[in-house]
C-alpha cells in the first residue's frame, strides 16, 4: 500500500514556490493569517474567532481582501488541516516574528486535532546570506537539503506553543516576557520572537514601538518613496525581518495621524495605500512632520 503523501505547510509564497521548485514530495499549502496581530485564544478557532480573525485580515489590508474572501480562505485552510490529519504533515518555518507565532498556533491547533505525524523544518540561518531574513531566499536546493534533516515535533514541543500561542494571541506582556527570557525552549527560537514582539510594545518614555522608531530614524536621512523607506528600515532593523510592506505602511499611517503628526504623506491620497493595486507607491512621498 502507497504511503500517503505529506501535508507541507508554510508561511509564504516565495518559501511555497521554492518548495515546488525542489520537488519534495506531497502538497504544498501557504498559511495565510498574521497571529500576532488581532486577538485570539490558543488552538483550534470556533467561528466566531474565524470571523474575528476575518475582520482584522480586511481592516490589515485596508480592504484588499475582503472580509468574505478573508473568512472562506480561514475557513478553507483550517478544513485543509483538519483533512490532513491521516497524512504526514511537515512544517517549514524561519525564527522570525511572523513566522513563529503562526508556528505556535499550528502546534496548538494540532494539540486539538492531532495528527498521526508532525514534523518541523525551522532555518535560522543560511551560509553564504549575511542578513538571511526568512525562507523565501532560499533557493530550491537548500529546501531539497533540509528535508531529511526534519525533526520530529514532540508533544512538550505541543505543550510549549500551546502556551505561547495563548502569549501572543492574548497580547500577554507578562506571558511573552516570560517566554522571551528562556534559555531552553522546546521551540528554541520564540524566545527571540517573544522579545521582539514586546519590542512592539509602546516604549514608557516616547510611546512608541520599535518599527515606528525605525521609520523615524530612517527619515531622519531626508524624505523618501515608500519603496526607500522599506529598504531603509530594513537595513536599520535586525534579521529576522519579521514585516512586509503592508505592516510597514500601516505604521508610516499610524503615525501620520498621530496628534501632532509625527510624518507627513504627500501623493494622491492622504494615506498610503494597504494592498497592491490599490495606489501607485511611487507618487507618494513621506517625511518628518
Amino acid at each position: 500500500m502507497q504511503a500517503p503523501l505529506s501535508y507541507h505547510l508554510t508561511s509564504g509564497d516565495s518559501a511555497a514556490a521554492n518548495l515546488r521548485a525542489a520537488g519534495v514530495p506531497g502538497t504544498i499549502h501557504v498559511w495565510h493569517d498574521v497571529l500576532y496581530e488581532g486577538t485570539h485564544e490558543p488552538g483550534w478557532p470556533c467561528a466566531e474567532t474565524l470571523c474575528l480573525r476575518a475582520r482584522m485580515l480586511e481592516d490589515h489590508t485596508g480592504g484588499g481582501v475582503s472580509f468574505q474572501k478573508a473568512l472562506k480562505a480561514l475557513r478553507d485552510q483550517y478544513a485543509g488541516l483538519r483533512a490532513a490529519a491521516d497524512r504526514p504533515i511537515v512544517l517549514w518555518f524561519d525564527a522570525c516574528l511572523f513566522d513563529q507565532s503562526m508556528l505556535v498556533h499550528l502546534l496548538a491547533c494540532l494539540r486539538d486535532r492531532p495528527a498521526e505525524s508532525v514534523s518541523l523544518v525551522c532555518i535560522d540561518a543560511c551560509p553564504g546570506l549575511t542578513r538571511y531574513n526568512g525562507l523565501g531566499e532560499l533557493s530550491p536546493d537548500r529546501f531539497t537539503e533540509h528535508y531529511p534533516r526534519r525533526a520530529p515535533v514532540t508533544p512538550s514541543m505541543i505543550g510549549f506553543a500551546t502556551e505561547a500561542d495563548a502569549a501572543f494571541g492574548h497580547h500577554d506582556g507578562t506571558a511573552l516576557r516570560r517566554l522571551a527570557s528562556l534559555t531552553d525552549a522546546p521551540l528554541p527560537h520564540v524566545p527571540a520572537a517573544a522579545a521582539r514582539r514586546l519590542l512592539e510594545f509602546p516604549d514608557p518614555e516616547t510611546g512608541l514601538g520599535r518599527l515606528e522608531q525605525l521609520v523615524l530614524q530612517a527619515l531622519g536621512d531626508g524624505p523618501a518613496t515608500p519603496g526607500r523607506l522599506f529598504r531603509s528600515v530594513a537595513d536599520l532593523d535586525t534579521p529576522p525581518q519579521y514585516w512586509g510592506d503592508t505592516t510597514l505602511w500601516q505604521i508610516v499611517n499610524g503615525l501620520a495621524l498621530r496628534r501632532p503628526p509625527l510624518v507627513r504623506i504627500a501623493g494622491p491620497t492622504p494615506r498610503l495605500p494597504l494592498w497592491p493595486g490599490q495606489g501607485d507607491y511611487d507618487t507618494y512621498i513621506i517625511e518628518l512632520a
